[in-house]
């Protein structure tokens, strides 16, 4: 062979084993919590101090509500934050409406992503793929050296620790906590909120009414005497005695059939499961106490007490009626979504069997979201990103992140820096005016990571007006009936078991959730509850059951 043919084949191998090197390196790209310790965590905290001595600058993805800035870098919270770290942040926006379209295929090119997703709102389906793949990287670490004011957050409350750690002891992305209230307290143990219009009971001399009976001739008087309310309130078109959405989460009027049988009622219209007193998760939709609430469902209808639009109708028809005055009973979060807070009430616990309102499944815990923000393989410095996030968990901070400012130039906050009783500075709702509170938070709020305690409030921050009268609702109203001890946890599965319960999760849902809406409308009997109970079974509920179980166990054995 000569020697210009050896030189070029020692080139070519030289060329492969550089190829090959520079694989195997993109490869481990991102850093493996259990191969040692992940790059960047050799980093000095001190030297992260901020604000740094010279500008650093980020990456990041985030998203932002139609009809609003849509350069974070202009909002006054992320101006104040460059300030105060001296770190910038190049950022790449998603308008809020397509991020769902579009997130996926941003997180599916790791070439152009950038090293921080800063308001993802992953579940968990997506947080372990993405995990699995190494798009994103694990945080546990960065989060013991780098980040003291979530530290102390999990200090305080750590079931929050527990409920963002797989079952590797991986953390995978930065929780969004915000808690209302505490346990049987919080804000999020009631979403489908029953409301009465107070003014009807009043002019037609009626008690508000405590039993299933007692609010079955509520609504028949209502509709018995629907010309002498139109007049009266001056209601363009019918009356409705009771309106609401099937299936349809806080407008679902299944909270209503508390009171029968075993008193679970439905707190879970994802997937109809509940926590017995036992630490034992059942399926509602086996109950008699479902059963139960469902005939009587169908009795109010067929007497004409339920709108017969309940069932197909869309959030703005359901919204655009009941703002027409046209309600006597509706259901939502909060009934200035649909009516008015004037001449309305909520309605207690209704005595049938037994008297009790079920928390929904998580709500003990008050509003959480694992997968709200993440560092990708991309980041060069994941501890300074580390560090830069965690004064997302300052006190002071979460609260301006979570609803907005004070001091901007407009004069459109919705706080101004008051003092608590110590006469340390307190963030305090401001008055609004004529401005919605949704339009104000959109305009100024940057979401992402955070957290806000129950004890802040007074603190750092006041209550803002909408959930302080809404918690008085919950514990004057609501929490003296919550007999049951536990609500269902909201528990972190492993990839494989959360892919096997949202396959099996798709049949059993649709499966309960058309036999809520066809009983209510046209009634059943024997045949059609067995069938029900043969096709769950056919589904694989008591598989889903068992895997909700073996978490549960895990959770509280925590």
């Amino acid at each position: 062979m000569s020697k210009f043919y050896k030189s070029l084949l020692v080139i070519f191998a030289v060329i492969m084993i550089a190829g090959a090197l520079a694989g195997c390196g993109k490869k481990d790209a991102a850093p493996k919590a259990d191969s040692g310790a992940p790059a960047g965590t050799e980093v000095d905290p001190a030297s992260l101090a901020f604000p740094l001595k010279e500008k650093a600058t980020i990456t990041a993805l985030t998203n932002f509500p139609a009809g609003t800035e849509s350069d974070p870098n202009k909002r006054t919270i992320f101006k104040r934050l460059e300030e105060k770290t001296n770190v910038h942040v190049d950022w790449k926006t998603i308008q809020g409406d397509q991020w769902g379209d579009k997130i996926s295929l941003e997180m599916s090119n790791i070439k152009t992503l950038p090293e921080l997703v800063f308001n993802a709102g992953f579940g968990d389906t997506d947080l372990l793929k993405y995990a699995s793949q190494g798009v994103i990287i694990p945080l546990e670490d960065y989060i013991a050296k780098y980040m003291p004011n979530l530290n102390k957050v999990f200090e305080q409350a750590p079931e929050y620790k527990a409920m963002v750690t797989d079952e590797n002891g991986h953390i995978w992305a930065f929780p969004w906590i915000e808690q209302l209230g505490y346990e049987k307290t919080a804000i999020q143990t009631i979403g489908n909120m029953p409301f009465i219009n107070t003014a009807w009971l009043e002019f037609l001399g009626l008690e508000m009414p405590t039993t299933v009976d007692e609010f079955e001739q509520v609504l028949i008087a209502f509709r018995d005497n629907a010309d002498a309310l139109k007049a009266e309130f001056n209601i363009d078109g019918t009356i409705i005695p009771m309106s609401c959405i099937l299936n349809d989460g806080d407008q679902d009027p299944y909270i209503l059939i508390n009171g029968f049988g075993e008193g679970y009622g439905d707190p879970d219209r994802g997937t109809h499961l509940a926590l017995t007193d036992d630490k034992k998760v059942i399926s509602v939709a086996t109950s008699e106490g479902f059963r139960k609430g469902t005939e009587w469902l169908h009795k109010l209808y067929a007497e004409n007490l339920i709108d017969p639009e309940a069932f197909t109708q869309e959030w703005s028809t359901y919204v655009a009626k009941g703002k027409s005055g046209r309600y006597g009973v509706c259901f939502s979060w909060d009934v200035a979504n649909i009516a008015t807070l004037e001449g309305w009430a909520p309605m207690p616990a209704l005595q049938a069997d037994t008297k009790n309102i079920t928390p929904q499944t998580g709500s003990f815990t008050s509003g959480f979201q694992r997968g709200r923000c993440v560092i990708t393989a991309n980041a060069k410095n994941p501890a300074l990103i580390a560090a830069w996030i965690d004064q997302m968990y300052d006190p002071m901070q979460s609260p301006q992140n979570n609803w907005g400012t004070y001091g901007e130039d407009d004069g459109f906050d919705i706080f101004v820096m008051g003092k608590n009783a110590d006469g340390e500075d307190m963030l305090q709702h401001a008055p609004l005016g004529d401005k919605s509170p949704v339009e104000v938070r959109e305009a100024e709020s940057v979401n992402g990571p955070l957290a806000i305690l129950d004890s802040y409030y007074g603190k750092y921050v006041t209550l803002p007006d909408d959930a302080a009268y809404r918690l008085n609702w919950i514990k004057d109203i609501y929490t003296p009936d919550m007999n049951f001890k536990y609500a269902m946890p909201n528990v972190f599965m492993s990839a494989e078991d959360t892919k096997t319960v949202s396959n099996l999760l798709a049949d059993i849902q649709k499966c309960i959730n058309t036999a809520k809406s066809d009983w209510v409308m046209n009634g059943f009997g024997d045949a059609e509850w067995d069938k029900l109970q043969s096709d769950l079974k056919a589904y694989k509920l008591d598989d889903m059951i068992a895997i909700y179980q073996k978490y549960v166990d895990k959770y509280f054995a925590e």
